[in-house]
């Protein structure tokens, strides 16, 4: 499978895998491991994790079973988050969800990751969202002295606008290597606040998460996914493609923007479905096809 180039020293899978749901996937350390290995057999060698996901647990599952094979560590990409603080049994005197971007809480948090992941570095830590009180040069000497350490390679945004992508942007020495953000045909928002069109500018490739609309699309549960529905099942039956999920993700493999759909399945069969959409071909046609009926209308 191809790689996209987000940084000159960096290449990742075209398809990422997302662990977000690791804890639901019920998996001991070896079956894990057996899937890892299968996912990068079948090209799949970027991982995107969060300090925060399955209550701080996930990153942990993940890295005991690298420890059982540790050579795997120098053929994969780890991407990271850090920023959001959950309400926690884990943390029984934080009484609320919050952000920090202080110096401080980065640093430990991406060292704590690291610990979690069985890794001495990461290839791409990600600022996981945005907040109301971001200070752009905590920020910037966190990464400095995560960089100069070799414990982070490259830095990343997930839901950035443009304006807070470039703010932070003109804080930093180094490109911010990505936004991940969410797009699928059922969620257009990233087409047309303009952040699609700044990343292009910018030669970044996002990230998309939840490509599959969290299985709405392919589950209807509302008109309007319906709708989407339908439009995926009129093209399916146009290019003669039995499984709708192919059609979902060659619509967002074949935008310009390049973007990178990260895939959250414990299933190997799903992720080579998934693998299998870089080779599904859309018309342009078609494209629009899916792309007006989660409009609503035709466009203008």
């Amino acid at each position: 499978m191809n790689t996209v180039k987000i940084a000159p020293q960096l290449e990742i899978s075209r398809i990422v895998l997302g662990i977000w749901r690791l804890l639901d996937w019920d998996m001991s350390d070896q079956q894990l491991l057996t899937y890892i290995k299968q996912s990068m057999e079948a090209g799949v060698t970027t991982f995107d994790h969060a300090d925060i996901y399955g209550d701080y647990e996930c990153e942990a599952g993940f890295g005991k079973a690298l420890q059982l094979e540790p050579s795997l560590r120098s053929q994969m990409q780890l991407i990271t988050k850090c920023g959001i603080k959950l309400k926690s049994a884990k943390y029984p005197n934080r009484n609320l969800k919050y952000y920090d971007y202080s110096k401080e809480y980065i640093i430990q948090q991406a060292e704590q990751s690291l610990k979690n992941l069985n890794t001495d570095y990461v290839d791409v830590l990600l600022l996981h969202r945005p907040s109301p009180f971001f200070n752009p040069n905590e920020v910037a000497a966190a990464f400095d002295a995560l960089k100069t350490s070799g414990k982070v390679n490259h830095l990343g945004v997930s839901n950035f606008t443009p304006v807070q992508f470039e703010s932070l942007q003109s804080y930093i020495n180094e490109p911010l290597v990505t936004n991940q953000i969410e797009i699928s045909p059922g969620q257009l928002e990233h087409f047309d606040n303009g952040n699609l069109d700044y990343l292009i500018k910018k030669r970044v490739s996002p990230m998309a998460w939840s490509p599959l609309g969290g299985g709405s699309l392919l589950n209807p549960q509302d008109e309007k996914s319906a709708q989407i529905h339908s439009a995926i099942s009129r093209v399916a039956t146009q290019i003669e493609e039995t499984d709708l999920s192919k059609i979902i993700y060659a619509w967002t493999l074949m935008h310009p923007a390049h973007i990178i759909p990260i895939i959250g399945t414990g299933k190997i069969e799903r992720l080579k479905t998934a693998i299998d959409s870089v080779n599904t071909h859309l018309s342009l046609e078609q494209w629009f096809d899916i792309y007006t009926a989660s409009l609503g209308t035709e466009v203008a």
